[in-house]
């Protein structure tokens, strides 16, 4: 590929990452942060607006990783994520290692808590670890944590319909069955 035109295509992968991370680094609702005060972080909304943060943040990088139609999605949407921790104002001044670190931590637990197969089903095991990190009780199986994995089940969903918005969607033929195309 000509140069000119390998640049043109990495600025505009760019330009569809950084769409797609400002998606899913939107504020969440107040209605969700009070009500995971209320039920984990014992009333402290900063804490539990930063859970649901990291839970979309950590959610879209996942959509990214699996479910994007190019390979190299998911590394770029990590460097723009990473570029926006930077940018982002609701992390004090000398604590964006904090915050990434801490955003690493809930990403993996999340991407365990999506591949596991076995014990919970999946919104049950994400709606634990949600709680898990906010401080609430995440061992029973209670309406919190139903609630919990709905939301992030939502999360995950908005997710995927950022990066098909962002990066577009998978185009197959219509008299073609997607199996014939491995043979292609």
């Amino acid at each position: 590929m000509p140069l000119f035109a390998r640049w043109r295509a990495e600025r505009d992968l760019a330009r569809k990452a950084a769409k797609f991370v400002a998606a899913i680094f939107r504020e969440p609702d107040d209605a969700d942060v009070e009500w995971l005060a209320a039920s984990a972080t014992r009333g402290d909304t900063d804490h539990a607006r930063w859970e649901l943060r990291y839970a979309r943040r950590a959610l879209g990088l996942i959509a990214a990783q699996r479910d994007a139609l190019d390979d190299r999605t998911a590394s770029i949407v990590a460097k723009e994520i990473s570029e926006a921790f930077d940018r982002d104002q609701n992390v004090a001044a000398g604590k964006v290692e904090t915050a990434e670190r801490q955003f690493n931590a809930r990403l993996s637990a999340y991407r365990d808590g999506l591949a596991a197969k076995a014990g919970a089903p999946t919104a049950i095991r994400m709606g634990q670890t949600l709680f898990a990190f906010a401080g609430g009780s995440f061992r029973r199986q209670d309406e919190n944590i139903v609630r919990a994995g709905e939301l992030l089940a939502a999360y995950l969903a908005e997710a995927n319909e950022a990066l098909r918005e962002s990066f577009g969607a998978a185009a197959l033929p219509e008299n073609i069955p997607p199996s014939a195309l491995l043979n292609r």
